[in-house]
Parts: structure tokens; C-alpha cells; sequence
């Protein structure tokens, strides 16, 4: 997901207390994500209307199967996430095992699974949504992930970490993942995927463009910025400028997507809310089965809210360029990405409220224990 700027998090509301109203310590463009999704899908709906050959237009100049402008869109989405990760802080929080081996499994393992088993229960007729939402659940959450961590008093270190690991990962992993989860697993399973065709490779190959640039772009960028004028100039004056350009990037996709999308939105309402009963479900459960776990693994508060969110959240802007790059702008399994953080943002924000509600519950305070955060029965 986006970010409006660095932490999601103005620099008066910043130094709100911790358990201030959750809304009210979002930046403003966060705060108000959902409405700027919303209006850009209205502009591309009118915008469909009025240049009725606007897909000819697009397609005037490609990179790859995209044309020129929703790659430069894709780009602006990818590259202020990624110039955010503190590559540095890897080996530190790296070697906390149980911490690393609880992330992986959560977001390589069971979060791809579960999201191919409820949007092949949930969508078993509508192929193209189907698919645009199994390849949601393969593109783990980078970004937005560190705003909730924030909001809801995670590691801001470990976060850090596995959104930087993530990152790397993503590179190596997603096309094998989708090749294995749209093909293989359902024709081992004897599913229908005859309206399906999809190569490892060109998978592989938008990835590396749409993921490998940006991220190559952000890790030089950091390198350059901290040497030059240092982490604190870095942090606090260049990356709020470049912040935002995320969420025009974000915006610019959703209204060319729509505009071509119009006809079938208008025509079909019914399908496209039907995208929205997965996403739904994915959430809470990836986040409840991940909080979960790690309580009985012992982790602290702060580790395991990190982890929660981290194994929940998605990186939309990832697949929404898979989705464009394979399927091509005009098909389902990009308006199924597009759905996605409309859902995302107001459920996540609930979750936060969740996480510090179980913070009371069950953690013990941490001044109350010599060696920091513990768990422990409710002390209310």
C-alpha cells in the first residue's frame, strides 16, 4: 500500500501519545485514502465515457505489454515505498530466529495459501477476480504495513526488517509462487483452469521491471541520501517530499484502470462487490491466525503486533502491475487489485484498535517488567 508521506504520520500528530485516536494520528492522505480511491474511480468512469478510444491511445507506446503511462504510474506507485526501507538495519533484528522463521512461514506460506483457498470458495465463477486476488495474496505487504505497526505500537526495527526482506524476496519467490499456485496446484487438484493461461517467466519479467527498478532505485537513493546529507535529512526532508508520489502513482493507475474498465463495472456491480467478501475475510483471518500464534510463541507485544500486520497487509501496487503486465489493464484480475485497498485501509485501521485492546488483554505492561515486555494475564 501507499504511504502520504514518511510514517504515515504528521509531525505534530507525531508526538501524540500512543493510544491517541488511531485516525487522528494518520497523515491526511492516509486518513482520507478511501475517499481519493473512491473519486479516482469516478473520474475514470467519466473519463471512459468521454474518450471512448482511450485504450488505442495508451497503447501507443509500451514497455514490454504495458503502455508508457500506466508504467510510469506503476513506477511512481513503487519507488517512494521502497526508497523508505532502511536496507542497513537487516542483520541486526535478522538474528532473532523465532522473529524471522514466524514472518516467513506466516508470509510465504500460509498467507498465499489461504487467499487461493478463499477466493477459489468464495469466487468459484468469476475466474479473472479469482485469479487477481490470488495474486494479491502473493504480493506481501511492503509498505502501508509500517503506518500500522506504528499506529498500533509495533518494533518499528523489526518491521523495518521484514519489510526489507520481503522486498527481496518478493524478487526471487513471486513468479515461482504464481506460476505454482495459478497452475500446478489447481490442476493437481483437478480444478478448472481452462480460462487461465499464465507463463513463470513473464511473470517473472514484470516483477523484475515493476518491483527490481524501483527497488534497485530506492536502495541507491538510500545509500546516496545517507551518505551525502545524512539518515536525519534523509528521513525527515527528502523522503515526505517524494512520499506522496506513491499515492498519485496509486491514483493515476486506478483512473486509467477504470475508464477502461467502465463498461463492465456499470455493467456487472455485482461481481465487483463480490471481490470485496474475500479480501474481507483474508484480513481478519491471516491477521487473527497471525496475532495468535504469536502469543503462544511467546513474542513480545511489540514483535508479534509487527508480525500480525506485516503477514496481513498486501502490496497492491505490486499486484495490480503483475496483474496489468500479464492480463493486460483492461481484465479482471487488475480490477480485482484495484478493489483491494479500498478494503485494505478501513480494515487494518480496525485491526490497530484491535491490537491494543489485546495489548491490555493479555500482554503485561511494560514497566511492569524488569527485562521489558511480557506476557502475562490482564492486569485491569
Amino acid at each position: 500500500m501507499t504511504e502520504g508521506h514518511e510514517g504515515g504520520l504528521d509531525s505534530t500528530e507525531a508526538l501524540l501519545e500512543p493510544e491517541a485516536p488511531v485516525m487522528h494520528r494518520l497523515s491526511r492522505l492516509d486518513r482520507f485514502l478511501p475517499v481519493w480511491i473512491l473519486a479516482a474511480m469516478g473520474f475514470g468512469l467519466g473519463l471512459g465515457r468521454l474518450i471512448p478510444d482511450l485504450n488505442d491511445w495508451l497503447d501507443t507506446v509500451k514497455i514490454g505489454t504495458v503502455s508508457l503511462p500506466i508504467a510510469i504510474g506503476l513506477l511512481a506507485m513503487m519507488y517512494p515505498v521502497l526508497a523508505k526501507v532502511r536496507y542497513s538495519r537487516v542483520g541486526a533484528v535478522a538474528t532473532d530466529r523465532k522473529l524471522m522463521a514466524t514472518s516467513l512461514v506466516l508470509n510465504w506460506l500460509i498467507g498465499p495459501a489461504l487467499m487461493f483457498t478463499l477466493a477459489w470458495l468464495m469466487l468459484p465463477d468469476l475466474p479473472e477476480y479469482r485469479t487477481g486476488l490470488i495474486i494479491v495474496g502473493l504480493a506481501r505487504c511492503i509498505a502501508m504495513v509500517l503506518i500500522w505497526n506504528d499506529l498500533a505500537c509495533g518494533d518499528s526495527e523489526a518491521a523495518a526488517v521484514l519489510v526489507a526482506l520481503n522486498s527481496l524476496f518478493q524478487i526471487v519467490a513471486f513468479a515461482v509462487l504464481g506460476y505454482f499456485y495459478l497452475e500446478l496446484l489447481p490442476g493437481w487438484l483437478g480444478l478448472d483452469t481452462a480460462a487461465l493461461e499464465v507463463s513463470m517467466w513473464e511473470i517473472a519479467k514484470i516483477v523484475l521491471i515493476f518491483l527490481g527498478i524501483p527497488l534497485a532505485a530506492g536502495y541507491l537513493t538510500r545509500r546516496w541520501g545517507e551518505r551525502t546529507r545524512g539518515i536525519e535529512w534523509y528521513e525527515s526532508r527528502f523522503l515526505p517530499r517524494i512520499g506522496p508520489w506513491a499515492l498519485y502513482g496509486l491514483l493515476f493507475t486506478i483512473v486509467i484502470l477504470f475508464a477502461l474498465q467502465g463498461e463492465t463495472i456499470t455493467t456487472q456491480p455485482g461481481a465487483v462487490v463480490r471481490i470485496a467478501f474475500p479480501l474481507l475475510a483474508y484480513f481478519a483471518l491471516m491477521w487473527g491466525v497471525s496475532f495468535t500464534l504469536g502469543y503462544k510463541l511467546g513474542l513480545s507485544y511489540e514483535k508479534n503486533t509487527t508480525v500480525a500486520f506485516t503477514a496481513a497487509g498486501n502490496n497492491f501496487e505490486l499486484a495490480i502491475a503483475v496483474a496489468i503486465g500479464v492480463f493486460g489493464v483492461t481484465s479482471g484480475q487488475a480490477l480485482a487489485g484495484v478493489v483491494g485497498p479500498l478494503i485494505e485501509v478501513p480494515v487494518l485501521v480496525g485491526l490497530v484498535y484491535v491490537a491494543l485492546w489485546a495489548r491490555h488483554r493479555f500482554y503485561v505492561p511494560t514497566d511492569a517488567v524488569a527485562d521489558g515486555p511480557g506476557r502475562g494475564p490482564s492486569q485491569s
